[in-house]
């Protein structure tokens, strides 16, 4: 089970996406192992994926996403899959 989102915008420069990158919490869940989030950041803005395993971590890095996006853009347009 999982949510996925996407995030409409143009993509942040790369400097902007190193600086996004090094503020994500790890998407690594340890007890148990799994995977809490992952991404994709695709020619139209990111993709994301919250595996509903730890909802505060997935959500701190959803609003890394978010608040990268709106520093970069006016305007974004925000989407459950």
């Amino acid at each position: 089970m999982s949510k996925e989102y996407k995030i409409k915008c143009k993509v942040p420069n790369k400097s902007a996406l190193d600086a996004m990158f090094r503020r994500l919490p790890s998407p690594i869940h340890r007890s148990p192992l799994a995977e809490t989030y992952n991404y994709k950041v695709e020619s139209d803005g990111f993709y994301f994926i919250d595996r509903l395993v730890d909802p505060k971590t997935a959500s701190v890095a959803l609003r890394v996403f978010i608040d990268a996006a709106l520093l970069a853009n006016k305007t974004i347009e925000i989407s459950e899959l």
